[in-house]
């Protein structure tokens, strides 16, 4: 099984991402993590991402894209994995089908949690760069960037919008749920 997890800043994906996957047996694919690894190790991509993060820039998506194939590559993903943190516009959602085709992703799990929640949350995890206004900022930018991927996934017929409210426990079974749902009704 092949999923993407959407949501706003502070909906769980990483959290549900991390537990859907272990339940499955299939790999969790954050590119924040890919990220780490590949500059911790020294690798070509990681030296050109540590180079541009060193600038304060943000990692093209051609180099996102290139380590994301690399690790749906290897061994652990060879049953299914979970992308996590990438696609989050339009534009990588098209640079992802035309390196990875269309038929890539056999569904989309968005958590959909109200923004007060959200802001809640956010704030209560102590953060120093948590305040209200860069809360709220973060999302907006993922209601303008992110949120139109919804369409796009909708459209294809494989997006899967489940709460994000309540227990982590209660969260993932749900999410299991829609995904074993999903499976039974595609031939």
């Amino acid at each position: 099984m092949r999923l993407l997890f959407l949501g706003p800043p502070g909906a769980g994906k990483g959290t549900q991402a991390e537990a859907v996957a272990h339940a499955k047996g299939i790999a969790h694919v954050s590119t924040g993590e890919m990220f780490r690894r590949h500059v911790s190790e020294g690798t070509v991509l990681g030296e050109e991402v540590k180079a541009i993060m060193d600038r304060g820039d943000l990692v093209p998506d051609t180099v996102t894209i290139a380590m994301l194939h690399e690790r749906i590559g290897q061994a652990d993903a060879a049953d299914g994995y979970i992308l996590d943190g990438f696609p989050r516009t339009l534009h990588q959602a098209d640079s992802l089908d035309a390196e990875i085709g269309e038929d890539a992703l056999d569904a989309v799990v968005i958590l959909d949690v109200a923004e007060d929640e959200l802001v809640n949350r956010m704030l209560s995890r102590g953060r120093a760069d948590d305040t209200e206004e860069s809360v709220r900022n973060r999302l907006a930018v993922y209601r303008t960037d992110t949120e139109p991927l919804k369409e796009l996934y909708s459209n294809r017929g494989i997006a899967l919008t489940v709460s994000g409210l309540g227990e982590v426990a209660d969260i993932t079974g749900r999410i299991l749920e829609s995904l074993d749902s999903l499976t039974k009704t595609r031939p």
